[in-house]
């Protein structure tokens, strides 16, 4: 299988969980059940929704048990993060294909990076978001210079910087 449709695979299963997902117990009397509100779509939803289920049962056991164990890690965090990460998955959905490709291609980047590293970025982060709109305006026209200059421009500069610090 390739990573591309296995992606689709989990974010297939994702959605339905999603879809189908809610507790028995937390549920109010007036609020439809599952039944009900699947009653309530359209062809075009249910078939959707049914090609999920299908994607769904087609993954490896392990997997499907990893998606509902994230689903439930999911549905236990506070209703503000759960809006800002169907927030996120909105505008993931969004990107193109080569743009998801190339952010996923960051985040296997990052993932990479030693826990001091992490550590240094995270830093270096929280400066950026604290500082001053116009502040950041200028780090963002900064650093894409710095990306339209040549691979050995950049490797001289970074030497100078090193000379400078000593």
């Amino acid at each position: 299988m390739s990573g591309p449709l296995l992606s689709r695979r989990r974010a297939a299963g994702l959605l339905l969980l999603a879809g189908l997902s809610v507790p028995r117990l937390a549920r109010a009397e007036s609020e439809p059940s599952a039944a009900e509100r699947f009653n309530a779509l359209s062809d075009a939803e249910k078939a959707a929704l049914r090609e999920r289920l299908k994607s769904f049962k087609q993954l490896a056991p392990e997997e499907r048990a990893r998606l509902k164990e994230n689903w439930a890690r999911f549905k236990a965090l506070p209703a503000e993060d759960q809006a800002r990460i169907r927030e996120n998955l909105r505008a993931f959905l969004k990107l193109s294909p080569q743009e998801r490709q190339e952010l996923r291609q960051r985040v296997q980047e990052l993932r990479a990076l030693d826990p001091e590293q992490r550590r240094q970025l995270r830093g270096r982060i929280r400066t950026y978001l604290a500082a001053h709109p116009e502040q950041r305006e200028q780090l963002r026209e900064n650093m894409q210079k710095w990306r339209e200059l040549s691979r050995e421009r950049r490797e001289e500069l970074r030497e100078r910087l090193r000379e400078r610090k000593r």
